[in-house]
């Protein structure tokens, strides 16, 4: 019933109209009993993270949590102790010569003491924004802060594209 009238307000160019009565459909679909189990739940994470496409704030949402934790999570694990420092060590020939010079830098250490502090949520923000549009921040990280960083890369801008999608078709109407 939803489908027939989906497509019928479609066919009047009412598509703002059609989209309420896609959303009904897809929510039918959902909960029918008739389809696999792994349509279903890829049915309900698409309802769940953007309402099927339509609903722009649910992605937003949804985005702003999985960015105030990775935010945390790098605050409490990633963020380095100090930025290591370049250390160049070298060997002077005794009679003159070349001299040869090696640089390198320590492993980032984890943190101790206070790890939640304004400098270390601003270094974490800044890794964050720049993950979620797949930019390296330089910023050096722990092994955990790293994971953290591929992770956030991965799943943020999921959200990210469905808001946009869902803002598309609400302005393309």
């Amino acid at each position: 019933m939803y489908r027939a009238l989906r497509k019928a307000f479609e066919d009047g160019k009412h598509e703002p109209g059609a989209a309420d009565f896609y959303y009904g459909e897809d929510g039918e679909r959902r909960h029918a009993d008739d389809i696999p189990g792994s349509e279903r739940g890829l049915l309900t994470a698409y309802w769940a993270l953007s309402g099927y496409g339509l609903r722009a704030s649910r992605a937003l949402a949804w985005l702003g949590a999985a960015m105030l934790l990775t935010i945390v999570l790098l605050v409490a694990f990633g963020l380095a102790q100090d930025t290591p420092k370049q250390t160049a060590t070298g060997t002077v020939p005794a009679g003159g010569g070349k001299v040869t010079f090696e640089i390198g830098t320590d492993d980032p250490q984890n943190p101790t003491g206070n790890r939640f502090s304004g400098e270390r949520f601003e270094k974490a923000l800044n890794v964050t924004l720049n993950s979620v549009v797949f930019r390296s921040s330089g910023q050096d990280l722990t092994t955990a802060g790293t994971n953290i960083e591929m992770t956030s890369r991965l799943t943020e801008p999921v959200p990210l594209g469905l808001a946009v999608l869902a803002i598309r078709n609400r302005v393309k109407r």
